[in-house]
């Protein structure tokens, strides 16, 4: 049996429901058993047992948010050199932009020798005045298709061994 880990952080619910989509999609595929977690609940425990991981949170203020950096930071040193060539995929849920955040965590995928399965998937809420970026987020159904896929297509990946 094959360990997926889905980490995220979500403020307003965007990032959440682009997790939830991933994870529900990544469940249909048969020899995958898939953990769900919010980076505050997640560590470097939860990073050792799986074969897979699919990072997701928002860019605030042209970042990761900052709970999710907690997430790495704590996790970082105790992994190091252990995890080298696993797969993973990143997701983020931005205003306007969201590489930077990206960048960051694809910088510490490298810096863990992750191996990169697809590409990045930024989802875009347009969110720019203070009121909207701090309101509630409703992510759209054809961006949260895209989400089901990229954790679909990791699980399967897993399933058959590809990664």
């Amino acid at each position: 049996m094959k360990h997926l880990l889905i980490v995220y952080h979500s403020m307003t619910g965007g990032t959440r429901q682009m997790a939830e989509a991933a994870a529900q999609a990544a469940r249909g595929q048969e020899g995958v058993t898939v953990h769900l977690k919010t980076a505050i609940e997640a560590g470097p425990e939860d990073l050792l047992a799986a074969d897979g991981y699919v990072f997701a949170c928002p860019e605030n203020l042209a970042a990761i948010a900052g709970l999710m950096k907690d997430f790495f930071d704590r996790c970082y040193y105790p992994v190091l050199d252990r995890i080298q060539g696993r797969p993973y995929t990143v997701m983020v849920c931005a205003g306007s932009d969201g590489s930077n955040a990206v960048r960051q965590i694809e910088r510490i995928a490298t810096g863990w020798r992750l191996k990169a399965v697809a590409p990045a998937l930024i989802v875009c809420t347009h969110a720019q005045t203070p009121e909207q970026i701090l309101a509630p987020k409703t992510v759209g159904s054809a961006e949260l298709a895209r989400c089901a896929e990229l954790g679909e297509g990791l699980a399967a990946g897993l399933a058959a061994g590809v990664f």
